[in-house]
């Protein structure tokens, strides 16, 4: 059996991060190690696509450690992140009994890690949660404690901070992750190393062919190192006062590509790619960095992610977009912007006409 631990420090907070194949046999153990006993009761989120694969392979074990276990089920997609699916699965909790000492389990990708650990956050004014990522993409949504739903005008706008108890991420579940799915996570893999760790990003070009075909031993050392440096990151801003906004690296374009196109046109690892690809135009435009567009794209696209943006927006629409952001403020622009490969800066007051250029090379090339 393969498996990694780390950790996310948070003093009296840290958590575990476990990466491994094979590891849901053993979720009660990893539970009873954080004090949630067969006295509490489970409620286990997921969504339609993951339940028939991974559901009893969860539920079999909790049950038979003597675990009061509840699965329920949303609608994969986007759009499951709402106030709506939000309601029901209070009254559900309600009607299942869950109290205090009860928590809950994000047993799928970063739309079920989000909403779950939302209605964790909410229920009660606060319950524990577990998450359980099925996607290569929640390696990122998983770890750092941020849970929310979305609003038709604005992406994750609604909602709190709320850490998990622990993070157990079986790789065996992206065996029947559909290549699209695959290709999206890696963007935040890509992400992670190009904010904080150069080396990281040359060992995922010179193993792309072997990571795309999911050889586990890689798969997990990819996972291993995106989320030791987003625990590093959580660990000196929780509550993104300051540097935890170098997470967002694409994020404020691809936040409004997808709110733009109703969350159908790109999976959020897309919209994300085509994102770092304009904010590495925009880098090199306001003189933050040099050259760095044309490795982000290659790296990019060896992972079959898109680089250019190909849909038919206005600018206005993006820049309404972009002001909304929530790293915006009194107005004005924020980007995270590169200074190269493996480091970043946020940056303040970003020129508008600057933002249209950078638009219009984006969807020029």
């Amino acid at each position: 059996m393969i498996m990694r631990t780390l950790e996310v420090a948070l003093g009296d907070r840290s958590y575990p991060i476990v990466v491994g194949s094979g590891l849901y046999a053993d979720l009660p153990r990893w539970l009873q190690l954080r004090h949630i006993t067969p006295a509490h009761s489970l409620l286990v989120v997921t969504d339609s696509s993951v339940a028939p694969h991974y559901g009893k392979r969860v539920l079999t074990p909790l049950e038979s450690a003597g675990y009061r276990v509840q699965m329920s089920v949303v609608p994969a997609g986007e759009a499951s992140k709402s106030l709506d699916q939000l309601s029901r699965l209070v009254e559900e909790a309600i009607r299942f009994g869950m109290d205090r000492d009860s928590a809950v389990l994000a047993l799928g990708g970063g739309v079920v890690g989000d909403l779950a650990g939302f209605l964790a956050a909410v229920y009660m004014r606060g319950i524990r949660f577990v998450q359980l990522p099925t996607t290569l993409l929640a390696h990122d949504s998983s770890v750092g404690g941020k849970t929310g739903v979305n609003h038709p005008l604005g992406k994750n706008m609604i909602g709190a901070f709320h850490q998990p108890e622990l993070v157990l991420f079986d790789v065996d579940t992206l065996a029947t992750l559909p290549e699209r799915e695959l290709a999206s996570g890696f963007a935040e893999v890509i992400k992670h190393a190009l904010i904080a760790d150069a080396d990281f990003a040359m060992w995922l070009e010179q193993h792309h062919e072997a990571l795309l075909r999911r050889d586990p031993t890689l798969l997990t050392e990819a996972i291993v190192r995106g989320c030791a440096i987003k625990a590093q990151v959580v660990a000196r801003d929780e509550r993104e006062s300051g540097l935890r906004a170098i997470l967002n690296y694409g994020h404020t374009i691809g936040h409004a590509l997808e709110a733009a196109t109703g969350y159908r046109r790109w999976t959020h690892g897309e919209a994300v790619a085509i994102g770092m690809v304009g904010e590495a135009i925009l880098g090199e435009l306001v003189g933050t960095a040099r050259d760095v567009s044309g490795f982000t794209r290659r790296l990019l696209a060896l992972y079959g992610l898109p680089v250019t943006l190909d849909e038919p927006l206005s600018d206005e629409e993006l820049l309404t977009l972009m002001r909304r952001d929530k790293k915006a403020r009194q107005g004005e622009y924020v980007f995270v912007l590169p200074k190269g490969i493996g480091t970043v800066e946020v940056k303040k007051g970003v020129e508008e006409r600057v933002i249209r250029e950078a638009l219009r090379r984006l969807k020029e090339e």
